[in-house]
């Protein structure tokens, strides 16, 4: 998919989310001192194998980028995303 969906940010609720034919999908986060802790991705089966889940981290990891904070991926996705983005890796928590 070449036009991947704009992502909103929801601040009063911690995520980021996209719509996509009738279905939502979204990244929820939680701050910690100074970190983005990336608790959940979910991606429906419906709107699965577009991209949709990368597409969601790397715009959470670009949105902490902009704001000063490291990220902690608590979620398997954003972590597996992680060690395969390493132009992201300084974002990181040690």
């Amino acid at each position: 998919m070449t036009d991947l969906p704009a992502i909103a940010h929801d601040p009063a609720h911690p995520r980021f989310f996209l719509q996509l034919d009738g279905h939502e999908a979204e990244l929820e986060y939680h701050l910690q001192d100074g970190v983005m802790v990336i608790d959940h991705t979910g991606v429906p089966a419906e709107i699965g194998g577009r991209g949709l889940a990368g597409h969601l981290v790397r715009h959470a990891f670009e949105h902490a980028r902009g704001q000063g904070w490291r990220v902690l991926p608590a979620c398997s996705y954003a972590e597996v995303w992680a060690a395969r983005h390493p132009d992201y890796a300084d974002l990181l928590v040690d």
